[in-house]
This record gives structure tokens, sequence and C-alpha cells, in this order.
């Protein structure tokens, strides 16, 4: 797939100081390289086991079973499934593309969002669907393709001459008029042939794997919370990480869980039932106001909390989602990508206030920027004399990213 992503002029430029600054030579080609790299699905899926339930061989063999029958619809052929060699709660599946497919006449047009998860593997759902060819039925064979800058009309019915990205090819399960008549959902598209081959895992074993990028997995690693701690995962959503930890801990100890969204607080809370995990304590609370004046509070009841209350704080902290792969499209502007350093610094300050003498605290992002990374905790570190070590990932990270 060549290079697709669309940023702002100004995000571009606000994006290649940050590469100027991290490696001064061939900055230009770095960032064209770079934008190839956001826009393409990662070659391997990573999913976290629940080695409470059953162990990762179990695991890695009910996945095997189950994906010998999906590739069967696809491709058809064996997927390669292993357990990672360092993280060894992690599964990784091999994923393959761009394979070479031919093209049918008749298109069907998808959002930027669904786009981006077709090439993690996904089918389509009928809600992700803008525009089918007219007379579509179930069984038609289709040409998928996303709508990269959100200009397809839904209910189109004439070809979208606009900005598009192929992703393969599917099978229609509804026609046009049951997509466009009502308020469809339940899928709409199962793909037969997709550019990138990779898992499809909606419902599949969820109370024995996580979908979840290894990056993610490796921060809570680098956590290494223990049973009988006290934590805390100061912006929980979607609780991924949460389940993680708890895990880690054997579901012993007291995890305190924080997300300011409502709306986000039941999916929380359904992972932790999925997985059997009754040591976190979930609630609807800004992680600024967490901090209390007050001395000695209990842990056993809801935010704020005393100073020096946890061992061990995860801040996986709202950003501007840049380091996100794949992405298709990003229309934020450079005023939306700088609202969030200074949210992220105020949650910095009350997660160190928090935090117990040698207690451990992880930062992480889903971006690249550096007012959102390197520039929050160095601040924060110089004046702050209960820290005494930093370890920073970015050049490892640039390194595997740019392939370079």
């Amino acid at each position: 797939m060549t290079a697709i992503l669309r940023l702002r002029p100004e995000v571009l430029d606000y994006l290649e100081t940050t590469l100027c600054r991290l490696k001064k030579e061939h900055s230009e080609c770095l960032m064209s390289c770079l934008l190839d790299r956001l826009s393409e699905p990662p070659l391997t899926t990573t999913l976290r086991m629940n080695l409470q339930k059953a162990s990762a061989d179990e695991i890695s063999q009910k996945l095997h079973t189950v994906l010998v029958e999906q590739y069967a619809k696809r491709q058809g052929f064996q997927p390669e499934i292993y357990i990672h060699p360092q993280v060894t709660d992690c599964l990784v599946v091999n994923n393959r593309g761009p394979e070479s497919i031919v093209m049918i006449e008749k298109e069907v047009i998808v959002d930027a969002v669904c786009g981006a998860a077709v090439l993690r593997g996904s089918d389509v759902y009928a809600c992700g669907i803008l525009a089918a060819p007219s007379g579509m039925q179930p069984g038609d064979v289709v040409s998928l393709y996303a709508d990269l800058n959100g200009l397809c009309r839904r209910g189109l019915v004439k070809p979208f001459d606009g900005p598009k990205c192929f992703l393969g090819n599917g099978r229609a399960c509804v026609s046009r008029h049951d997509i466009f008549s009502s308020e469809r959902r339940g899928l709409g598209i199962e793909m037969i042939e997709p550019l990138y081959l990779a898992p499809s895992l909606s419902g599949v074993l969820t109370d024995l794997i996580f979908p979840q990028n290894l990056p993610s997995i490796v921060c809570v690693h680098v956590l290494d919370p223990h049973a009988g701690e006290t934590v805390l995962d100061m912006c929980a959503a979607p609780g991924g990480k949460t389940t993680h930890i708890a895990s880690l801990m054997k579901n012993k100890g007291h995890v305190i869980a924080l997300d300011k969204s409502k709306n986000k607080i039941a999916k929380i809370k359904e992972n932790l039932s999925c997985w059997g995990l009754s040591c976190v304590n979930v609630y609807c609370f800004d992680g600024t106001k967490s901090v209390s004046t007050s001395d000695g509070l209990p842990l056993t009841g809801p935010p704020p909390y005393s100073v020096h209350s946890f061992d061990r704080i995860l801040l996986d902290a709202p950003c501007s989602g840049l380091g996100r792969r794949p992405m298709l499209s990003n229309d934020m502007s450079l005023q939306e990508v700088k609202s969030y350093p200074p949210l992220q610094k105020k949650l910095f300050q009350k997660a160190f206030e928090l935090l117990k003498e040698n207690g451990v605290l992880v930062y992480s992002t889903c971006t690249i920027t550096l007012e959102e990374n390197e520039d929050q905790c160095y601040p924060t570190t110089c004046h702050c004399k209960k820290l005494s070590h930093i370890h920073l990932c970015r050049k490892n990270y640039f390194r595997r990213l740019l392939n370079c």
C-alpha cells in the first residue's frame, strides 16, 4: 500500500519538527517513511492471554482452531500463531499483505474508521457502509474502499470519485435496501479477499484472549504490579490495561480504576467481569481531581485519595493518538493536538502526588509528539526528588516504526 495518510499542513510541520529534534539528518525522508508506516496495519496481531483460566498452550490451540475455520473463508492458508518469546502472556498471529487482488466493478464505500478496522482483520458492519451499488443483494461479491476525506454522502448510488483506499473484496450479507432503509446493525460485508489478512477477533474467546497492541501489553509489565499491592489506573477506559494489572496481581490486592467518561465505565466493568476479576473498584471520576488535602483517607471508597496512597500508578494519558496504526485519515487541527499537553501535565502531577515513596509510575501514550511524551516527563522529573529513575523507549520505537 502506498502512503495515503493525509494530515493538515500545520500538523505535518509539527511532526516534522519532532523528527528533526529526534533525528536531525534526513528528516524529510523520514517524514515520508513515517506517514507510510502509519497508514499501514501492523504485520502481527497480538493478544493477551488469561492465564488464570487456561494455559498458554491450551489458549493457543483453541485460537488456532477458530482461525483455521475463519481463514478457510478467506484465502485459505494456515494461521501462524506463537507465544511471544519475551512477553509470555502474549500470543502473536502473523498477518499477511498487501495481497495482489483483482478489483471488482461493484464498489462499496465505508468510512475511514471502518476501513482501518478492515485492514486489521475485521469484517464490515452495516452501520459503517456509506455507499453501495444499486440492486446489491446478499451473496454479491463487491470491492471495498475507504473514503479518506469524509466526502462520500451516505446512500450514494453512483461510483464515488473522491479520494479512496482499496481494502479488498467481500461478499454482501444484506441488500442495499436493507442497509439504507433503516438503522441496520449487524454484519454487512464479509471479507473474502482482504488486502491484508489478519484475524477477525470480535466475540472470539473473550474470556481467554484480549486483543491488544504489544506496547499496551508491555507497559503493564513495566509497571510490574504484585499481589497484595495498591495500584491506580488513572485513565482506565476501555479497561484492557486494568484487566492486565489485576491478572498479574493474581486478583489479589486492590486496584482502583478511574475514568471521567460515564459511557466508558460500563465497558471496563464488562471486561473485568468477563475475565473473572474482582479486586478492582471502578469509578467515574476526573483524574485531575483525584488528590485530597486530607490525610489517611481509605482506599476502600471513592476518590479523591490522600497523597502517597499507591504503590504503583499507570497513567495511560489521553492524547492526540498520532501513533495509532493504521491511520487512514486524520483531520485534527494543530490546536487540537496542542490541547492535550496541558491536561497530561495536570494528570502527571496528580499521579506523582498519589505515589508512595519508592513507588512506580508508568506514563504512556499512543502518540509520537515530543510535547506529549519526553516534554511531559523531563520538566516534572527535574523538580521531583521522589523520582529516582526514568526510562524512555522513544528511540527504539522510531527505529522499529521507520525500519531504519
